[in-house]
């Protein structure tokens, strides 16, 4: 009778990542559109920091920079 011989499988070795590059690819995620109301009072925090700053700026300035930080970018 045969015997059959088998070799043992050794486990890879662990190695360090150090000065390796590692590259990630970020996915943008896509949020929906903000509320208009959810803006709206966004936007008004906006103007009455602004104005407590003594900062110039008009009304649509304030509506996009809420859009804009709504939707996270």
């Amino acid at each position: 009778m045969k015997t059959s011989k088998t070799k043992a499988i050794s486990k890879p070795k662990k190695t360090s990542d150090a000065g390796k590059e590692v590259k990630i690819r970020k996915v943008a995620a896509r949020k929906s559109e903000p509320a208009e109301d959810e803006i709206r009072k966004k936007a008004e925090e906006i103007y009455h920091q602004r104005i407590a700053r003594g900062e110039h700026g008009t009304a649509l300035d304030d509506w996009n920079k809420a859009k804009e930080l709504l939707r996270g970018s």
